[in-house]
């Protein structure tokens, strides 16, 4: 079955799914109020410098400063890394590009070593070489793509290296020279900008979302592309017509009066993908847990006893835990460090199996992924690439009462806070002669009931009285208490 890209338009956001085999794979957002700055170009300040990090802050305009790290900046690589300070000084002004958006309280990653997209390729105008996608696996069309590259980039004297990306392969000349010569007018357009722009500014802005999802992840397998908003199809229309005719005849608007994202359960999947377990349809489920640091999955059999022996029962779990582990990490776009506990299996030929479905379903991941090894506790240790906010971190915030735990304390744990805090203030204050509990109604019911042994011991033994005060706007976990 053919891939499909659904773009749904509110005025207030954008979302774009892609659609594989009938299944909701990966899932992109972009809000009108909180746009993505990965892929623009500033004339950025530097704030701060950092030799110890070999580092600096650059000021371009957000509500956070930037982060310029040594490693992605140009300078000659033939000679022996230079410090930070000799590169950059306070005030100096120069040229960025997001790389990563600004990730909970973090800032944008920048660097100087430009690239800039077209469909077909990508022009780094610092670099020095010229690439092509390792996804183009043919020798023949990759020697042809590179000497069709170095010749065209020569005619049109476009400076630096240029990258082949997945959608060249197959394509011809003519396309790929339209391509090259519109990406050596945006070129002479950033330049013209940079001198323009004299302290800190927006040089170029990428593409907006539906723009940019055509673009990136439209090609010979996308059967269809739905757009439900009339305007932006129009737009769309346009842009196709330019840059991408070969699919002018699979994009359609969308008018049904069935929201389209309904159409395709991309909604209740969406729901799903923000919770911590996720059901196998063997009976298995994996416990997908996501912190700053990183994401670990844990896989299990759960009430799945179908297999011959509990070798094949595990076997057949974990075959099943990695073409869902692969979908929950594009849907809910993972990113950094992740951990995958598989279910221990005792035959070496299961593991090597596993390992290779794994990578196999990893290699349609569009973001950049890397199984670094194998631990001794049998832990999958990967990364994967992240650009932007997580679906989690984009369309949801810690919780105030737990304060982003998972979990609160047990209405007894807190009962037991207040007989201790009340101890406390007792010895302190010995004029006071009662004290008013005010806390949450599930915390006040166990006061009055399986704790009222305890309340009726705490009075006689501080020589107090104690009253009780409901507050429905409280939290379990808080309470005050009042001197009176």
């Amino acid at each position: 079955m053919a891939d499909e890209l659904l773009i749904n338009i509110t005025p207030m956001e954008c979302r774009v799914a892609l659609i594989e085999n009938g299944t909701v794979n990966e899932l992109f957002v972009e809000r009108a109020a909180k746009r993505g700055l990965v892929g623009n170009i500033y004339n950025g300040k530097i704030v701060r410098v950092l030799p110890g990090m070999q580092a600096a802050f650059v000021d371009i305009g957000q509500s956070r400063t930037a982060f310029l790290h040594l490693n992605d900046m140009v300078w000659s690589r033939t000679q022996s890394a230079p410090n930070i300070f000799e590169l950059l000084h306070p005030g100096q002004v120069l040229s960025v590009q997001v790389m990563k958006d600004m990730l909970g309280s973090k800032g944008a990653r920048l660097t100087t070593d430009l690239s800039i997209p077209s469909r077909y390729l990508v022009l780094m105008p610092y670099g020095n070489h010229t690439g092509v996608s390792q996804r183009i696996e043919q020798e023949e069309e990759r020697l042809r793509l590179r000497n069709l590259i170095e010749q065209l980039q020569q005619q049109l004297k476009l400076p630096g290296s240029l990258i082949v990306r997945t959608a060249a392969e197959g394509i011809s000349e003519q396309e790929i020279c339209q391509d090259m010569a519109y990406l050596a007018k945006l070129w002479e357009y950033i330049q013209r900008k940079q001198k323009e722009v004299e302290a800190t500014g927006l040089i170029f802005e990428e593409l907006p979302l539906p723009q940019r999802v055509i673009r990136d992840l439209a090609s010979e397998d996308t059967s269809k592309i739905y757009v439900d908003s009339r305007e932006i199809f129009h737009k769309l229309q346009e842009f196709v017509a330019e840059f991408v005719p070969s699919i002018q005849d699979r994009l359609i608007h969308y008018p049904g009066e069935r929201p389209l994202f309904d159409l395709y359960n991309v909604e209740e999947d969406i729901q799903k993908a923000l919770q911590t377990r996720v059901d196998l349809k063997s009976g298995g489920y994996l416990m997908i847990d996501q912190t700053e640091a990183m994401t670990t999955i844990d896989v299990n059999t759960g009430s799945y006893v179908g297999g011959r022996s509990l070798e094949d029962t595990v076997f057949k779990t974990n075959l099943e835990a990695t073409q869902v582990i692969t979908r929950q990490l594009r849907l809910r776009n993972l990113g950094g460090i992740i951990i995958i506990d598989f279910i221990d299996m005792q035959e070496a030929e299961h593991r090597d199996e596993v390992m290779k479905i794994l990578e196999k379903m990893l290699e349609r991941d569009h973001a950049k992924t890397k199984i670094t090894q194998v631990s001794e506790l049998g832990l999958v240790e990967m990364t994967r690439k992240r650009t932007r906010e997580s679906l989690e971190h984009l369309l949801c915030e810690s919780c105030p009462t737990c304060q982003g735990r998972g979990y609160v304390k047990t209405a007894e744990t807190v009962c037991y806070e207040i007989f201790r805090e009340i101890m406390r203030y007792a010895r302190a204050y010995e004029s006071q002669r009662a004290y008013t509990i005010v806390a949450h109604p599930s915390v006040i019911d166990s006061l009055l009931t399986t704790e009222a042994a305890a309340v009726a011991d705490l009075e006689h033994f501080i020589d107090r009285i104690i009253k009780f005060q409901v507050e429905n706007l409280y939290t379990q976990e808080q309470y005050d208490i009042i001197l009176s």
